[in-house]
């Protein structure tokens, strides 16, 4: 037996395997260190190419997903035929007597990995036949993975983008969200849709624990950006705390829920992204006083936003990350 072609082959295996489960099945876990890996430099071209053709950003999602699937594949494929090459009485010829290619072992691997059963080449040896047995098992433990991983991840895509829907629906940026809910006296029914909201949040941030992959299917629906809604609806909460008088905002239990769980959208997504060097532009007051919205003075609102310089760095970090401006209302 070569011991070195079966200890690569074992190796690339495991690392195959690792990665799969570690990808697939570990919620807390994230990504396998080499799809994590892959994802970035995926991303990374595709971000910079993406100022001169904005819509090649939006393949780096699928890519990294292909790339991935197409990774686990190579690593075992290759994986296997290294280890069947380790000895030349491993597999016999059972319709022509001759020594064993590596094209054959190439061709005995695949379909016995994806169980076509063509039957051309037999393991020798109950050892051999052992391990023709393992090797279907990882097959079909690679496709049905595979397969949940993918319907899983695009279901979490259709509801990152259904969340960043119902926010935009709301109001493209803070202060529209604001004046919006806005009747006149009060902030009228503002609590249900701020529920809502926050549930949906709360459900994207376990799926981008669950499929970091999430963070990289990028769309140039500015209205389906989940990462400009967050933005957005932490830029509202922000105003309604800090600029509104307290008699007339939401209910401080349901702007509270709301800004935990942007805050844990932040400790989630931040991971991808450092905090940017400057600050985000500050949420424009003239908007809410134009809609007759009581504010607070300038000056009182920019010493509240001192105590959120980090948080709002991060948000603007991510944004930026995600290629993108901050939401403005000279957006509308």
């Amino acid at each position: 037996m070569n011991e070195l072609y079966f200890g690569f082959g074992v190796g690339l295996l495991g690392i195959a395997v690792i990665d799969l489960l570690w990808t697939t099945l570990w919620i807390e876990g994230g990504s396998g260190p080499l799809t994590e890996r892959l994802m970035f430099w995926t991303w990374k071209p595709l971000r910079r190419l993406g100022t001169r053709y904005p819509r090649l950003r939006t393949l780096a999602g699928p890519l990294v997903l292909a790339l991935g699937l197409g990774m686990w594949i190579v690593l075992l494929w290759v994986g296997w035929v290294f280890v069947f090459a380790s000895a030349d009485s491993a597999l016999k010829d059972t319709i022509a007597a001759g020594p064993i290619s590596w094209a054959e072992r190439f061709y005995f691997v695949g379909y016995s990995l994806f169980t076509m059963g063509n039957g051309d080449f037999a393991p020798q040896g109950e050892l051999w036949q052992v391990l023709t047995a393992l090797m279907t098992a990882s097959g079909m433990l690679l496709v049905t993975l595979s397969i949940t991983y993918v319907l899983s991840v695009l279901d979490a895509v259709t509801q990152k983008r259904s969340f960043a829907r119902n926010v935009s629906g709301l109001g493209r940026d803070g202060e529209s969200i604001v004046a919006t809910a806005w009747n006149g006296d009060e902030f009228d029914g503002v609590a249900l849709p701020l529920n809502s909201i926050t549930t949906s949040l709360n459900e994207l941030i376990a799926n981008h624990k669950a499929y970091p992959i999430l963070h990289y299917f990028y769309t140039d629906d500015r209205e389906a950006a989940a990462v400009m809604s967050v933005a957005s609806l932490d830029d509202a909460l922000t105003l309604w705390q800090r600029a509104t008088p307290e008699e007339h905002g939401p209910a401080d239990s349901v702007v509270e829920s709301a800004r935990s769980s942007v805050q844990s959208y932040l400790d989630t997504v931040s991971t991808f992204a450092p905090p940017a060097d400057e600050r985000p532009p500050t949420p424009d007051l003239a908007v809410l006083r134009e809609a007759d919205v009581p504010t607070v003075s300038q000056e009182e609102f920019d010493d509240a936003l001192e105590g959120l310089d980090e948080r709002r760095r991060t948000m603007h970090g991510i944004i930026q990350m995600d290629a993108r401006q901050w939401p403005r209302s000279e957006e509308k």
